[in-house]
């Protein structure tokens, strides 16, 4: 699969990743992963790995998209999920520092 990260083109293969991968041990992850094999990636050092480039030139969001295109079952934390979940009028409560009574 022919993707895109910090603006240069990559040709993907799941099998290439898995190969790419393999001995890399995994960091501790803070925020989005990747599971890769039986693994848990951040989703940045997965980025790092396949790209070999630094992890200031891309975002999550690049890696993210490709991983899943590949196959490959992506996270996120429970505290972003839960806060891209809040209907409007729960964020508008919270702006106005009120107490949402239902």
């Amino acid at each position: 699969m022919r993707c895109v990260i910090a603006r240069f083109p990559f040709h993907l293969t799941k099998s290439g990743v898995l190969e790419s991968m393999k001995g890399v041990k995994p960091e501790p992850v803070t925020g989005e992963s990747v599971i890769i094999g039986r693994r848990h990636y951040p989703v940045k050092q997965v980025g790092q790995v396949i790209t070999r480039q630094d992890r200031r030139d891309f975002s999550t969001g690049e890696v993210l998209r490709a991983m899943a295109l590949l196959g490959f079952t992506c996270r996120t934390p429970p505290e972003a999920a839960a806060a891209r979940t809040e209907s409007p009028l729960q964020r508008a409560s919270a702006m106005l520092g009120a107490p949402l009574s239902v």
